[in-house]
């Protein structure tokens, strides 16, 4: 499966209807961008059933601020709706892998609570 073009027109869309969805914030100008195609596009192949967008943040300005996003490449992952994860930097392949795992692994009935707590209260209590 190749990526999906990610645009503020059909974000509701694609968030909405997959669930999981691996987010590459990039920019054509970007080396390490460039870099890093290569890897997402394979993990894409190989993880048919997961979507996998891409968001120039040149042309897709709001949708990165959005995101908050403040250097690239940046990878964020959205499960049901949630951002469970977003960092910046190129992965190599198997922290990529690693991380896909990871957020496979994810409780989300348990992520679900802990996104609805009130950020004021220690967690645990």
């Amino acid at each position: 499966m190749s990526t999906t073009e990610l645009t503020k027109d059909n974000f509701d869309d694609v968030v909405a209807d997959d669930g999981f969805v691996l987010i590459d914030f990039w920019a054509g100008w970007c080396g390490p961008c460039r870099q890093f195609e290569p890897v997402y596009e394979a993990a894409a192949e190989r993880h048919s059933d997961l979507t996998f967008a891409k968001v120039d943040t040149e042309t897709e300005q709001e949708l990165a601020a959005a995101f908050e996003v403040q250097s690239i490449p940046t990878l964020t992952i959205v499960r049901d709706r949630i951002v469970v994860f977003s960092q910046p930097g190129a992965l190599p392949e198997s922290a990529l892998e690693d991380l896909i795992g990871q957020a496979r692994n994810l409780d989300m009935e348990e992520v679900r609570q802990s996104a609805a707590a009130p950020e004021d209260e220690p967690s645990g209590q």
